[in-house]
Formats: structure tokens, C-alpha cells, sequence
């Protein structure tokens, strides 16, 4: 209701500033018709005897043009054409047609509408030669009616026609904004209090204007929040496996270790360089398990910051991640001396699993897998096919990083989420047809106390 009536405000306050210049010339137009008609009341005196008529004629000829007295002006002279019937009484206004601005006219006609009854109006025209200036004199109430009925006949036309438009307006505003913009409210109350429902969603629009660009833009949020709350649930639903199942497969890794520990009193050679691998490995397992539990809880891996020998680290870490090999080599080129600042374990699952990403890769086919770097950068680089522009586009996410079928994409997310616990961070360098480069930044190692 409120837009309705605004709309009747506006054209009403539109139509009255139009109002004011057709008043004008209305009142224009009706003392031009004055002084016309007094003019050709003169003009029959022409054809009079002296240009003298009598009383009764030249009072017929003032009814006639429905003026009270006519004049002629001419230098300091003044000619009376047809005098008045009765004397003249009143106030009187003075108006020269001859020299009325357009704004003068629009403020005189406001002054007559407004002016006390009574009032006798001198008008001052052309007159019948050079030089010379007819003056009519007429009362105004005539004029002031005649503008008051135009004024009522302007009201009614634009009463008609605001209520008309408001009425179009409103129920295009109503059909073209309102309702769609209810509708975009109610999608976002009904998305906020149930944002995994689907029968609620509100669709994409073909329309191109800021509300149709606003729907689809909430029909894409709608989905990312979605997509955002199904991962969480697919993580929640993870976590509670993997505390199913972490008491078992711990229990199981202790007595693996304690088998371990028997073959360590074994005195083949064999098996003596065989043990502290395996117990390396058997720790690491138990350590996994752990911290995939802390994951499913949305915890955050707790680092233990030592000086690690990053060769030896990365080599064990190519032990695991490219297996028996197949056709993948692998060209370690960091110095063997070489220390750098982080956690052993971390560091070893992040070399493990950009490792194991880049020997699936290249699959069948082949290459090599060359790492190189410094205590504070290691560089895993690769001769594969390079990243997908899915992958690409949702690295380091989880559930959707993976170019592999059967990849949940959960490998470069944990390695992201280890290398910043360290204080470091994991990014894609480059990516193309002839390879692949992750790059592992560290921390730089305290001063020495």
C-alpha cells in the first residue's frame, strides 16, 4: 500500500508541474480572446457617422466581447472607444500583454486563483496602428472560474491517469520485484534453518538483472554450503570409522611391535639391518593412526620441532611411496648432510604422499621423481601427465582434490595441514603436460642457545 501511494504522490507532484505552465496559457489564451473580441467591437465603429454610436449599441458591443470598457492609448492621448455602462468600482490590475515573461504569466496566474473576489482587471494590447495601445477592461471573475474549472478538469484527468499508472506500476513492482525478492528472503531464512534440505533450494533464473543475478548467486551459495556440510558429514561419519576401528588396529600394531622386538634378538645379519626399519615403521603406523583419529575430530596435528636429516627422511619416505617401482625411478639431489627444521614424522608422510601421488601419476607409462632442495625448501618434482583443471581448481581439498577415480583427495590436505603445523606450507609450483612441482617450504632453524 505505502508503494502505491507513493507511486499517486510522485505522478500527482509530476502533474501538477506540468499543471502550472497549462494554466498559464490558458489564462494566455482567454485574455487574448478578450482583447480579440474588443478589438473587432472597435472596429465596427469604423463604419459609424463620426465614429459615434449610441448607448444601447455600444453597450451591446461590451456584452458582446464581455468586456466593460474599451480604450485606445496613443502617445500622451487617451480615446475612449466604448466607455463603460455604470461607473467602475473596484480594485484594479494592471497587466501588459505586450511584455509578460513566461514565468511572469505562471506567477500571475497563481496570484488570480488566489486573488479576493471582486478585483477588475486592464489589459493593454496591440492597438489599431503603429504606436498605438488598446486597453480592455474586464472583471476577473470570469477568468478566475475558468481557471478554477481547468484547475478541477486537470484534477480529475490526473487523478484518472495516477491511479492508473500507480495501479500498472504497483502490480509490475509487485510481479517483477516484490515477490521475487520475498521470494529470495524466504529461500535464505528456509536455507539457514535447514541448510542440507533440497526441497526448499531455490533454482538458478534466466532473468539478467540484479535480482535474477542475486537468485543465482544464492542457488550457488545454497550449493557450496551444501557440498561444504555433506564433506563435514562424510568427515564426521570417517572420524567415528576410524575410532571404531583405531583400538583395534593399535592393539594389532603393538603386537606387531613386540614381534619386533623378539627379532631384534635375532643374531642373523639379515634380519638385524632389517629390525629398526621395521620398528621405524611399526611407530610411524601407530603414530598414523593416531593422527587420523585427531583428524576425524578436526584436530589440529601437534608438531615436535628437531633438526631432521632431510636425505635420509626423504629416502625411507620413496621406500614406501613408490613401493616395488614399476617404471618410476627416483633421483634424490639433496646433500646427504644436510639438516633442516621440522618433525620427522611429518616430514616423512609429506614426502610419502606427494611421492606416492607422483609414481601413480605417471602409472605404467613411467618417469622419474626428482626431489632437491635446502634446510628451509624441498622441491618434489616429477615427468607425469600434470594435474587435471579439476584437480587443479580444488587443490588441498579434501574429497575433491584427486584426479584418481578412486582418490578421496584426502593426501594433499593432510600434507598441507602438517607442513603448516610445523610453521611451513606446501603449494603447487607448476603444473603441465611434461610434469609436475610441489614445493615444501620449512621453518628456519632457531639460533643455537
Amino acid at each position: 500500500m505505502r508503494l502505491f501511494l507513493v507511486t499517486i504522490g510522485v505522478i500527482l507532484l509530476v502533474e501538477f508541474i506540468i499543471f502550472l505552465p497549462s494554466a498559464a496559457n490558458y489564462r494566455e489564451s482567454w485574455l487574448n480572446e478578450r482583447v480579440q473580441a474588443a478589438r473587432i467591437a472597435a472596429l465596427s465603429l469604423e463604419a459609424a457617422p463620426s465614429r459615434m454610436v449610441s448607448e444601447e449599441l455600444s453597450n451591446d458591443l461590451l456584452m458582446r466581447a464581455e468586456v466593460l470598457a474599451v480604450a485606445e492609448l496613443s502617445d500622451d492621448m487617451r480615446e475612449q472607444i466604448l466607455p463603460p455602462a455604470m461607473p467602475l468600482e473596484g480594485p484594479m490590475k494592471e497587466i501588459d500583454m505586450m511584455s509578460e515573461s513566461y514565468f511572469g504569466e505562471i506567477g500571475e496566474t497563481l496570484e488570480t486563483l488566489l486573488a479576493e473576489n471582486g478585483r477588475m482587471l486592464v489589459i493593454r494590447g496591440m492597438g489599431s496602428g503603429e504606436g498605438r495601445v488598446l486597453e480592455v477592461i474586464l472583471p476577473e471573475a470570469p477568468l478566475k472560474r475558468g481557471l478554477t474549472a481547468y484547475a478541477g478538469r486537470i484534477l480529475i484527468v490526473s487523478l484518472i491517469v495516477s491511479i492508473t499508472a500507480a495501479m500498472l506500476i504497483y502490480f509490475l513492482l509487485i510481479a517483477l520485484v516484490v515477490r521475487p525478492i520475498q521470494r529470495v528472503t524466504q529461500a535464505v531464512i528456509q536455507f539457514r534453518q535447514d541448510p542440507g534440505s533440497w526441497t526448499r533450494r531455490l533454482g538458478p533464473t534466466s532473468r539478467r538483472d540484479e535480482i535474477g543475478r542475486a537468485q543465482n548467486a544464492l542457488a550457488d551459495m545454497e550449493e557450496a554450503v551444501s557440498d561444504s556440510f555433506r564433506q563435514r558429514e562424510r568427515l564426521a561419519q570417517l572420524g567415528e570409522a576410524v575410532a571404531k576401528i583405531n583400538h583395534d588396529l593399535r592393539n594389532t600394531l603393538a603386537t606387531a611391535q613386540l614381534a619386533s622386538d623378539a627379532l631384534s634378538t635375532s643374531d642373523d645379519p639379515r634380519v638385524q639391518r632389517a629390525v629398526p626399519r621395521l620398528e621405524r615403521a611399526l611407530e610411524r603406523a601407530i603414530g598414523l593412526a593416531s593422527d587420523t583419529l585427531r583428524y576425524g575430530r578436526s584436530s589440529t596435528p601437534v608438531a615436535r620441532l628437531q633438526m631432521v636429516r632431510l636425505a635420509e627422511t626423504v629416502s625411507e619416505a620413496a621406500m614406501e611411496g613408490i613401493g616395488d617401482g614399476g617404471q618410476v625411478s627416483f633421483a634424490n639431489e639433496i646433500d646427504p648432510g644436510l639438516t633442516g627444521y621440522g618433525d620427522p614424522d611429518h616430514l616423512y608422510r609429506i614426502a610419502a604422499n606427494l611421492i606416492r601421488n607422483a609414481a601413480e601419476a605417471m602409472g605404467e607409462a613411467g618417469g622419474t621423481i626428482t626431489v632437491s632442495g635446502d634446510p628451509t625448501r624441498i622441491d618434489f618434482a616429477d615427468t607425469g601427465p600434470g594435474l587435471p583443471k579439476r584437480a587443479q581448481d580444488n587443490l588441498f581439498k579434501p574429497f575433491a582434490a584427486s584426479s584418481r577415480r578412486d582418490g578421496t583427495g584426502l593426501g594433499l590436505s593432510l600434507s598441507r595441514d602438517l607442513a603448516r603445523a610445523m610453521g611451513g606450507e606446501l603449494s603447487l609450483v607448476e603444473t603441465s603436460e611434461t610434469g609436475t612441482r610441489f614445493r615444501l617450504t620449512l621453518p628456519a632453524a632457531p639460533p643455537a642457545k
